[in-house]
């Protein structure tokens, strides 16, 4: 007789799972924070971005995505809201996870990420124009979602402590 747990599991390791994403959007005096980087032999523009991993917090991912990609520290603000799409060149399915964050400090000489190129504060318009250079339709979306303010407390994201039992 096949054991109860064992069968679980197993049927949970054969469930679709979209890749789960967080992405900051870094406001100072009208421009935004955004990196240069290499993705698929193509250079592309994008938000401070990146996957949750293994027994992270999504808001202490997005805090170290930025870190990591920019150098900038950053105090998250509130959550601009949770946006579901496909890749038309992979076909990859994301949830991401957005936030707005307001910049602390910058270590210049910390090493960025492989395959970012550089981090760079870009304008409205100057994101507009750089069209088919957007990693992807995200990006806009998430800066028009601020400049509407739109505007979710941290908390409404909850990460519960490993081993919280159910009821």
């Amino acid at each position: 007789m096949d054991n109860p747990q064992t069968t679980a599991f197993a049927a949970e390791s054969r469930v679709w799972c979209p890749h789960v994403t967080v992405a900051t959007v870094v406001p100072r005096e009208d421009r935004f924070l955004l990196v240069e980087e290499v993705v698929h032999g193509r250079t592309v523009i994008n938000q401070p971005a990146g996957h949750l991993e293994p027994g992270e917090s999504l808001q202490a991912a997005a805090i170290r995505e930025t870190r990591e990609e920019t150098g900038w520290d950053v105090e998250l603000e509130c959550l601009i809201g949770v946006q579901q799409w496909t890749s038309s060149v992979s076909g990859s399915q994301f949830v991401r996870f957005t936030f707005a964050a307001r910049p602390l400090h910058h270590d210049p000489a910390r090493p960025l990420d492989s395959g970012i190129l550089r981090a760079l504060w870009l304008d409205r318009q100057a994101i507009v124009a750089a069209g088919d250079r957007l990693r992807s339709p995200l990006i806009l979306h998430s800066i028009d979602d601020w400049l509407g303010g739109r505007r979710l407390p941290l908390d409404v994201v909850r990460q519960l402590p490993p081993g919280t039992p159910s009821i």
